[in-house]
């Protein structure tokens, strides 16, 4: 809906598929009728396929059939493509760009774009983008609808198909989610023990905006003190496995994917 938000009024003929009565409803909010697939996507010079992963492997044939030779398709996230989810078609392009997201450093000049955690309506925000199959051509065309898809955006990073899957589930999902998951627990648990609710979350979002200022480098030449040094040893041994690292390699992303496109 977000992505829809920012098309509806840019100079395209753009038509809407839409096949459940929920998301009719939400297309109409923004006064956009849907039409059946097979009117529209054959004359597509462009499809952008902004469904659920799960869904792509049943849904993506029926639509890459329809579509002409020489269209490219867009898809909103590497999962599906890199599982090798899409039919094999050679004359038409694939073209797969995901949302970074505002970033935690990032500053708006507005509070109510400040809160825009998700980005494409009013903070600003990076993309990463690949072109899959196709001409340079295609490149470029998909990074200018990515650019507006995802709007405002701050930069377009072009990587490969595989990189943007090392990312995400990877990095982002696998290993970050997980982590902030487990420091969210944390909090619960000495609240748990007694320490004031308010208390405990004022003093851990603060020392995370410090601590992530120090790491990446946000602040050059600041560093942790030796206590915190220590204690962050300390905590590798106690918490994390040594092969941690393991869910970044390309094997494990791979059953990562497949676990969430099955």
């Amino acid at each position: 809906m977000r992505i829809s938000a920012n098309l509806k009024n840019e100079p395209f003929d753009i038509s809407y598929a839409e096949i459940s009565e929920a998301g009719k409803e939400r297309l109409a909010t923004l006064n956009l009728t849907p039409r059946p697939a097979v009117e529209t996507v054959p004359n597509a010079d462009i499809v952008i396929l902004a469904i659920p992963d799960i869904a792509i492997e049943k849904a993506a044939p029926e639509i890459v059939q329809m579509m002409k030779s020489g269209a490219m398709m867009i898809t909103l996230d590497p999962a599906a493509p890199y599982a090798g989810k899409l039919p094999k078609r050679s004359d038409i392009a694939y073209f797969v760009t995901h949302p970074s997201h505002p970033s935690v450093f990032n500053w708006e000049p507005s509070a109510e774009a400040q809160k825009d955690r998700f980005g494409g309506t009013l903070a600003k925000q990076s993309v990463v983008c690949a072109l899959m199959q196709g001409k340079e051509s295609d490149y470029e065309t998909g990074e200018q609808i990515a650019k507006k898809m995802y709007a405002p955006v701050l930069r377009a990073h072009r990587i490969s198909v595989e990189q943007m899957a090392i990312l995400e589930p990877g990095l982002v999902e696998t290993l970050a989610s997980t982590c902030i998951y487990v420091i969210s627990e944390g909090l619960k648990e000495v609240i748990r023990q007694g320490v004031p609710a308010e208390a405990a979350r004022d003093f851990l979002l603060g020392h995370l905006n410090i601590q992530m200022a120090v790491l990446f480098n946000e602040l050059p030449g600041a560093v942790f003190s030796d206590a915190a040094n220590k204690a962050i040893v300390r905590g590798l041994g106690e918490i994390f496995k040594p092969d941690w690292n393991k869910v970044l390699e390309i094997d494990n992303v791979k059953e990562q994917i497949l676990a969430v496109t099955n």
